[in-house]
């Protein structure tokens, strides 16, 4: 070996498989899925770290950074000792980390239920079938709209989630264009979600009903409980 070639970086190939193997995790706990069509739930939420986007409204901003590197074997022995079914792989933005498509697919594996909530700026089509997704539409006041990756809506199948968070009478009636340009009401589940501690969920429980569109409003059911509190 010459001296070039030993202090030559790692090639792409040979680091790629340790990415695939470990994940940075922010938490992994046990709490009620508090949205989506699996609302109430007892689930175990594997939060990984870090996130491309910096929407205003973010609720989980403490994991931009940080968090504890994992092997996946690591992971998936945590889940298991939490006993509960469903499983929910979220972040940040999980599919900005390469092990995620893995990570998944492994939880399938093990026979639980498995939901991907992603924030539709990364390419979903490798997720494993298996999994549900729910995938964010960015508004116009999350600051992170040019981020949306149409192609995704192509990928999503029929039993996976549109989710648009409203933080303005601007985003609904934004969010009101793309649903029906894409028929997202007839192709998918369409979940509009009033920013917490910005739209009431009064006046976005109103404009949903004025549309006569099948859109399904929710309200984020673990902070009706607990507040905005991490690991909730």
């Amino acid at each position: 070996m010459t001296v070039e070639s030993a202090q030559r970086p790692e090639s792409l190939e040979s680091i790629a498989p340790k990415a695939a193997r470990s994940l940075r995790i922010t938490e992994i706990f046990r709490s009620l899925q508090g949205e989506s069509d699996h609302i109430g739930w007892p689930t175990v939420f594997v939060r990984l770290t870090g996130c491309p986007l910096r929407c205003v409204y973010c609720d989980t901003a403490y994991a931009f950074t940080g968090g504890e590197r994992m092997e996946q074997e690591v992971i998936l022995s945590r889940v298991a000792e939490l006993n509960t079914r469903h499983v929910c792989v979220t972040g940040g933005e999980p599919l900005a980390q390469p092990g995620c498509i893995e990570l998944l697919r492994q939880l399938v594996d093990e026979g639980h239920v498995v939901s991907l909530e992603t924030s539709g700026a990364l390419d979903i089509a490798h997720v494993d079938p298996r999994v549900h997704i729910v995938m964010d539409l960015k508004t116009p006041s999350s600051g992170e709209v040019e981020r949306n990756r149409w192609a995704n809506l192509e990928a999503l199948k029929p039993q996976d989630e549109v989710k648009v968070v409203i933080g303005s009478r601007e985003d609904f009636d934004w969010a009101v264009a793309r649903v029906r340009e894409h028929d997202l009401a007839g192709r998918f589940a369409v979940l509009f979600s009033p920013v917490f501690g910005g739209v009431t969920p009064t006046e976005l429980a109103d404009w949903v009903l004025e549309t006569g569109l099948e859109i399904r409003f929710q309200m984020q059911l673990h902070k009706l409980i607990w507040g905005d509190e991490p690991g909730r």
